[in-house]
């Protein structure tokens, strides 16, 4: 099993939990705005600092200003255990693949302060 652990930014469908979940139920999948994760609103910085103290792989759709709010996270001398950028070409079922992928065959070090566009392929 994994130790890999996505939270799900508050703009991304939530049908990918939905579907994550019952493809591999063993597999922590939280979305912004659940008890215990960022409520809905947070600013960007606040979500990064929160997916570090909390051991999280960011999922997002944010292309426009998430890759710079990375960029001033690392260079406050923070990291992240990494962010997937969802691909608005791929269908839900070929990311839900994709994720499901990543999860089985990755360690969480693996995309340590990364910035990962999905495919990896």
């Amino acid at each position: 099993m994994s130790d890999i652990r996505y939270l799900l930014d508050e703009n991304v469908n939530p049908l990918f939990r939905a579907e994550l979940l019952k493809r591999e139920p063993k597999l922590v999948v939280w979305k912004v705005g659940d008890p215990g994760a960022p409520p809905r609103g947070t600013p960007d910085p606040a979500i990064l600092r929160w997916c570090e103290e909390n051991a999280f792989i960011l999922v997002t759709n944010n292309r426009r200003s998430m890759p710079q709010h990375l960029r001033d996270h690392l260079h406050e001398g923070r990291h992240v255990p990494g962010v997937f950028e969802l691909n608005p070409d791929m269908g839900i079922g070929e990311t839900i693949e994709e994720l499901l992928l990543i999860w089985g065959a990755a360690d969480m070090d693996e995309y340590w302060d990364l910035l990962i566009y999905l495919p990896l392929s």
